[in-house]
């Protein structure tokens, strides 16, 4: 049993380890959506942002995959149309063009991370990097909430479409009340089911948890890591004045 268990968490290992993960997200917020570096970094930027939608090929994701290329394919189509735009029309397509370049990426990287890794697994490594229970508990909430609203805004969806209360349907006003104040219901009730499960399985003791789930660097973790150590190097050396390109 110990054998086929372990066979089990092998086989449904991810590509990478869920602190590279964090590590990845944390940079590419910090770089590639909060402008970090400024235009000196703006190769290690460029390449920073394939990397999302290359893990999401590699992981088989085709569904997120698809929508990141529609986001980021977007942002730059209104970038590129909006100094042919007359007046008002001009500053809208800036603002959602330079939204959506900028998001997209962390955006894609953030969908990555929720997807591909389970609670137990960032619950094990938020230990490894002895991450306080009054920081964990709360992440690991939020971890699953996002997916389970999902969940049950399609569901919500399906039902109200079945009677006909839709955008562009015949009860199309009715869309406000039979669809958004349930979902709000839903959320509420939710997030009060998470916190009840995290509790149950022991989040709050005071002892230290056990975990079946394998998880640790490989080549490539330590391949990601040691580029995100570099993109930092480079713009330490930036800010001290060194001349990159």
């Amino acid at each position: 049993m110990a054998y086929s268990s372990e066979r089990s968490q092998e086989n449904r290992r991810g590509f990478l380890d869920p602190r590279t993960k964090l590590a990845l997200v944390l940079l590419l917020a910090l770089f590639v959506m909060g402008g970090l570096g400024g235009e000196a970094l703006r190769p290690a930027k460029t390449a920073m942002s394939f990397l999302p939608f290359a893990l999401l090929l590699i992981e088989r994701r085709w569904k997120s995959f698809a929508r990141g290329v529609i986001m980021l394919a977007t942002g730059y189509g209104l970038l590129f149309i909006m100094p042919r735009l007359p007046g008002v029309l001009n500053y809208f397509a800036l603002f959602c063009g330079g939204i959506l370049t900028r998001f997209a990426v962390t955006v894609v990287m953030g969908e990555y991370l929720i997807a591909t890794t389970t609670v137990s697994e960032f619950i094990s490594a938020m230990e490894k990097i002895r991450m306080p229970q009054a920081v964990t508990i709360p992440m690991s909430v939020m971890f699953r909430l996002f997916p389970t609203i999902a969940s049950e805004w399609k569901s919500i969806r399906r039902a109200m479409r079945m009677r006909g209360i839709h955008l562009g349907g015949a009860r199309a006003s009715q869309v406000l009340e039979y669809q958004l104040v349930p979902m709000m219901s839903s959320t509420v009730r939710i997030g009060e089911e998470l916190s009840a499960s995290a509790l149950t399985r022991g989040l709050g003791a005071p002892v230290r948890r056990t975990n079946i789930c394998r998880i640790g660097f490989r080549a490539q973790d330590f391949i990601l890591l040691a580029g995100c150590l570099f993109v930092i190097l480079l713009w330490i050396l930036e800010s001290i004045g060194v001349k990159l390109w």
